[in-house]
């Protein structure tokens, strides 16, 4: 088969990029969006709480607010020239999804309305009521049927990606309706297949989110990059771990403790629950851990939640779908009844190493989106910073793959042993062979693994011993896909899954191992300081048949030198 871009993943960074590449193009370069869920169900559509941008500078925000903004919440390993570039690029595209139908809530004067966010020194969290993510994803797919060149390959798994010398070819999927597997030979391509995903037990991604897309990309030889960042969102619903979104707090929702008490004021006493979620999460879990949790189900401690605090007639309007998710999920009507939440796993600082431009150093391969470390979000990334990330590179990628695609013609020779070997690799080595250890009980431990030894606190002892379960893991004959069907052959799917999840699991903790100071959501007991003097620098981590290999690279620092960070 053969396209002149393929766009691995199709939430809001692939629909964003497929978009442009095709607007570039004016509809001629054969755009391939190769995702392994529906569309519409890819999991930027449970994004909630906003977009951020800066709209009305005449009213007292600014550029250089939202760049300083970032750069202080990334705890200063954000690289400022990607920064600056991300800032400036935002309200192209809250202006351009508007033009496109998104039906952004509105002030009284009729301009689009902005909430508060964590972190942010002004009001710039655009919003669509608390469904932001679905209505972002129905905008941009419904713009993306527009073009005729754009083809969607719904429920394709992407297994590997095709580089021969250093240079982009094309790549391996399998169609799940039929189990058989193509090769798809394409001029450029983008990988937006989000973050590393599920790779703990309590965490808000959908069971789809693996990394399997940085995974294929790291194998290939792009490095990935900062991974040992992992964010703890402030508030998961107990016991699910739901995402309860900050603008909840945005809203005025306050954050109380066992013994009732707003606690922040200890630890951020400027911003209280719109501190940067690293500093909240890890006030919530010092509370928890000494002793002022509240004893939730199957021993799962948590806060409080308060949105009672709220005008009731403003919760219903401006959160109805946070409330409908507690209703349905915990049977609490937040109107009148405190949410019981805790810290949890929400985001990948890190992802495939990439230029200001999302190229990766593999020649015709770009990252966009939550798969791409670009580096706008450093050490800790501001809620609503996200999705303008995925629309703002999505963007860029989309053109520059166009752009790469039309100067350059297809190989003259494609490196069909590669898709061969790949085939042989899940027909006769995989699928049938009945496994010895079940490969779901092998998920289980990774995640419980990482809850244990990779958390919010972190030390080398802790950690070397994680590392030591997740390597025995790696090790164990579990690769074997008991289900022989080809057709829709979930347990094929989810055996490769697994692989990738072990595999960055040792990624996440040989860099955090490394790593020997906090910054940002790397909070070390054993090294509580962050320390500038030895590790204001990227950890790039690159693919050998030993295990990962790291290396460092230096922090783009332009105006903004790091000072300690004060809420």
């Amino acid at each position: 088969m053969e396209h002149d871009v393929v766009i691995v993943g199709s939430g809001l960074a692939g629909l964003r990029a497929a978009i442009e590449a095709s607007r570039v193009s004016r509809g001629r370069l054969s755009v391939a969006v190769v995702t392994k869920t529906q569309v519409m169900r890819s999991h930027s559509v449970s994004a909630e709480g906003g977009t951020a941008a800066v709209l009305y500078p005449e009213e007292g925000d600014s550029f250089e607010s939202h760049i300083y903004d970032t750069i202080k919440g990334s705890d200063f390993l954000a690289d400022q020239n990607a920064v600056e570039l991300f800032v400036h690029s935002a309200p192209r595209e809250i202006i351009q999804l508007e033009h496109w139908g998104m039906p952004w809530a509105r002030r009284e004067d009729g301009r689009i309305a902005q909430r508060a966010f964590g972190g942010m020194s002004y009001p710039r969290a655009c919003f669509a009521e608390d469904k932001v993510g679905f209505f972002e994803m129905q905008t941009l797919y419904d713009t993306a049927l527009k073009w005729d060149n754009i083809a969607f390959y719904q429920e394709w798994f992407a297994t590997s990606l095709i580089v021969e010398e250093n240079r982009f070819r094309g790549l391996t999927a399998i169609e799940m309706k039929t189990g058989e597997l193509h090769a798809i030979k394409a001029k450029s391509c983008i990988i937006a297949t989000g973050g590393a995903g599920r790779m703990y037990t309590f965490a808000t991604f959908g069971h789809s989110s693996t990394p399997d897309g940085l995974y294929i990309a790291y194998k290939a030889g792009a490095p990935l990059k900062d991974m040992e960042f992992v964010q703890f969102h402030p508030t998961g619903l107990v016991p699910s771990g739901i995402l309860i979104t900050e603008a909840a707090r945005g809203e005025g929702g306050i954050l109380l403790n066992a013994k009732e008490e707003r606690f922040l004021k200890r630890y951020a006493p400027q911003k209280m629950e719109l501190a940067p979620r690293d500093i909240v999460s890890r006030a919530m879990y010092t509370e928890i851990l000494e002793g002022r949790g509240v004893e939730g189900p199957d021993g799962m401690s948590h806060l409080w939640l308060d949105l009672t605090v709220i005008e009731p007639e403003k919760l219903k309007r401006r959160l109805a779908g946070i409330r409908e998710i507690c209703v349905k999920l915990a049977g609490i009507d937040p109107v009148n009844e405190k949410i019981p939440v805790r810290p949890v796993a929400h985001y990948y600082m890190g992802g495939i190493h990439t230029n200001i431009y999302g190229a990766t150093p593999i020649t015709g391969l770009w990252a966009a989106g939550e798969a791409a470390c670009i580096s706008i979000n450093g050490a800790n990334r501001l809620g609503s910073n996200s999705t303008i990330e995925c629309l703002v590179w999505g963007r860029i990628t989309g053109e520059a793959a166009a752009k790469y695609a039309m100067e350059n013609g297809f190989s003259s020779s494609f490196p069909t042993e590669q898709a061969e070997k790949e085939e042989k690799r899940i027909f006769d080595g995989l699928l049938g062979k009945a496994p010895r250890i079940n490969p779901y009980e092998v998920k289980k431990k990774m995640q419980r693994t990482m809850e244990s030894h990779c958390h919010i606190y972190r030390d080398e002892k802790s950690m070397i011993e994680g590392l030591r379960m997740i390597r025995e893991l790696k090790q164990l004959p579990y690769m074997g896909v008991e289900d022989s069907s080809r057709a829709y052959n979930t347990n094929l799917t989810n055996v490769l899954e697994i692989e990738a999840m072990v595999n960055v699991g040792e990624i996440i903790v040989t860099a955090a191992l490394q790593r020997r100071e906090s910054r940002g959501a790397h909070a070390r007991r054993d090294y509580p300081k962050r320390d500038d003097q030895n590790w204001l620098s990227h950890t790039l981590i690159h693919y050998t048949v030993e295990g990962p290999e790291l290396s460092y690279a230096p922090v783009h620092i332009d105006k903004y030198q790091p000072v300690e960070r004060k809420y």
